[in-house]
Parts: C-alpha cells; sequence; structure tokens
C-alpha cells in the first residue's frame, strides 16, 4: 500500500464519513441485504463454549508451573480472550438477542466477558457507539490516539512499545479524552466479574486469574491477531480510512476483519458480513484492503510514514449524543 508521507498530525478532513452515503447507496439498490440484520442465533452458543472452555482451563493450569502459565495464556487462553472482546464488540450491536431483548445483550456481554478477567463490556458498550456515530471525531472517538501519543510513539522501538501497551490505552484513553460517568451496568459488570474471580481465586488460587489476565493483556498487546486494531482505520493509504481483511483470521474474531461493511452495516451480525461482500462485490472489491494482520503490525513499526498520527480526525459540529 501507499504512504502518507512523514507525519507530525492527525490528517484532519472536512467531509462526513463514507459509510453514512455507502449505505444508502448499497440499501437502494440491494434492499434484500436489509434482511440480513438482526441477531444471530448462534452467536449464544459459541461464546458460551469458549467461556466453559476458559473455565476449564482455569482448573487445569491450577498447578502448573509459572512458564507454562504465561506461554498458555499468550499462545491458547488470550486467544480466546481477545476473540471475547470481538464477541463483545458483536454484542453491543445487539445482535445476540436483538434490539427489543437489549438488556439481555448487556448482560449477556457480562458473561463474555468472564474469562477477560476485568470489566470491559459495559464501558466499551458505552464508548463504541461514538465509534459508530462519530467517526474520526475529535475528543468524540476514543479509538483515536491522543497527541501524547501520536508525538512520542514515532520511532520502530517506540511503536513496538505502543503496541505492547494497546490494551491499557484502549483502558485509560476514554478517562482522558471523553470522560463520562460510571453508569450503573458498570457497576454491575465490575461486581460479576470480581466476584467470579474471587470464586476462581477461592477454589483453585492464583495462577488461574494471571492465566486470565495476563493472556487478555499480552493477546491484546504485540500479538497477530491485534492487526485488527491498526489494521480497521489506520491510514496506510491517503483518504481511505477504513479498510477490511479477508483472511483466514476471520474465523477466530467473529468477521471483524469485514470492516467496511461492518461500519456500513453495524447491525449485521459478524457471521453474516461476508454475505453483505458477496452481494455488494462492486462497492467493496476496489476498496482498499490488508492480506495479512502480521504484515500490517511489521509495516505499522517499520514504515516511519505510518503511526498513531496515521488517522483521519474530523470536528463533528453536535458535540452532544442523539
Amino acid at each position: 500500500m501507499g504512504k502518507t508521507g512523514g507525519r507530525d498530525d492527525f490528517e484532519w478532513v472536512y467531509n462526513d464519513q463514507p459509510h453514512t452515503s455507502r449505505r444508502k447507496e448499497i440499501l437502494a439498490k440491494y434492499p434484500e441485504i436489509k434482511s440480513l440484520m438482526g441477531p444471530d442465533p448462534q452467536l449464544k452458543w459459541v461464546v458460551s463454549g469458549m467461556v466453559l472452555t476458559q473455565l476449564l482451563a482455569c482448573y487445569l493450569v491450577q498447578d502448573l508451573p509459572w512458564k507454562w502459565i504465561i506461554f498458555w495464556a499468550y499462545a491458547f487462553g488470550g486467544c480466546i480472550n481477545h476473540s471475547l472482546t470481538l464477541a463483545i464488540h458483536d454484542i453491543s450491536h445487539n445482535v445476540a438477542f436483538g434490539n427489543k431483548l437489549a438488556k439481555w445483550n448487556r448482560w449477556f456481554a457480562m458473561w463474555a466477558n468472564l474469562p477477560i478477567g476485568l470489566p470491559y463490556s459495559a464501558s466499551f458498550k458505552k464508548y463504541h457507539v461514538d465509534h459508530h456515530r462519530y467517526l474520526g471525531g475529535d475528543k468524540l472517538d476514543v479509538d483515536i490516539p491522543t497527541d501524547a501519543e501520536g508525538w512520542f510513539f514515532c520511532t520502530p522501538a517506540r511503536k513496538i512499545l505502543w503496541l505492547f501497551l494497546q490494551p491499557f490505552f484502549y483502558a485509560f484513553r476514554p478517562l482522558v479524552v471523553n470522560p463520562k460517568p460510571v453508569g450503573k451496568l458498570e457497576i454491575q459488570n465490575a461486581v460479576v466479574q470480581f466476584t467470579v474471580d474471587f470464586i476462581i481465586y477461592y477454589l483453585w488460587g492464583v495462577k488461574p486469574i494471571v492465566y486470565l489476565i495476563a493472556g487478555s493483556v499480552l493477546c491484546l498487546g504485540l500479538h497477530p491477531i491485534s492487526g485488527h486494531f491498526i489494521a480497521e482505520h489506520y491510514m496506510f493509504l491517503k483518504g481511505h480510512e477504513t479498510y477490511s481483511y479477508y483472511g483466514p483470521l476471520n474465523l477466530i474474531t467473529f468477521n471483524v476483519g469485514y470492516h467496511m461493511e461492518h461500519h456500513d452495516f453495524p447491525s449485521i451480525p459478524g457471521s453474516k458480513l461476508p454475505q453483505v461482500k458477496q452481494i455488494a462485490a462492486e462497492y467493496y472489491d476496489s476498496l482498499p484492503q490488508h492480506t495479512s494482520w502480521t504484515r500490517v503490525l511489521w509495516d505499522f513499526v517499520f514504515d516511519d510514514s505510518i503511526g498513531p498520527y496515521a488517522r483521519i480526525k474530523r470536528q463533528y459540529k453536535l458535540n452532544k449524543q442523539g
């Protein structure tokens, strides 16, 4: 993919995000896409299987040496946990039980959250709405790095550190960029999470807790699956702010690689996004796309024209919800 030129600031644009107009155009041409919207009946079973697998793993790792705890956390458990964060992403769009049962989706996200070790799902939902509504929005879209990140993490070594610390930036950046009051769901999320953490600790000791949390931190950081964080919206080609990836890692990430399709149709579950691509192929085939998340990470680190500043930003006049 082409270079964006040496960066010392974000790419500021003064037009609307492309997804709104493309959605209208595609729906006008292919109204059958509306039939793909709505809940995915398989999602609850797939997610529950993953949660139970991790609870079984907690029992199995309780007596392992520490080096194997960390190995299995990175090679196995963390991959499941990263995938569960992407299930939570899907659930935040109410595709587990549908919009009429919105509260069921919130509680089910807390169930999906359990192996991650730390409360996440309720806060994610609160901020992810803004990421879609105000894509690239200054002080609104907390997916965009801060100026300090763009300024400091600009060499290969610093960018590797930034990738490693990605989960911490995702956790704390919203508190700096767009702080919001703590809601009842977040308190419930924390109480449920820490209660289950305590039960696991009481039954099997500290090693399963380290296995879960270390897996989450390591695999949301410097890990091949984490290439999706960079692949989705970092500007590898000037003027393009969302990119899809159609490779095999979609099989374990709820098709998060189909990211242009997802932003065009957020209410379509990940499992059905390949059908969107199939139906409206002429809209997506000609757009820039990534072929490897590992390659994305490599290019991000070693191409000096790409870094935390390689994002499109825009000002939204309405800095209020709705």
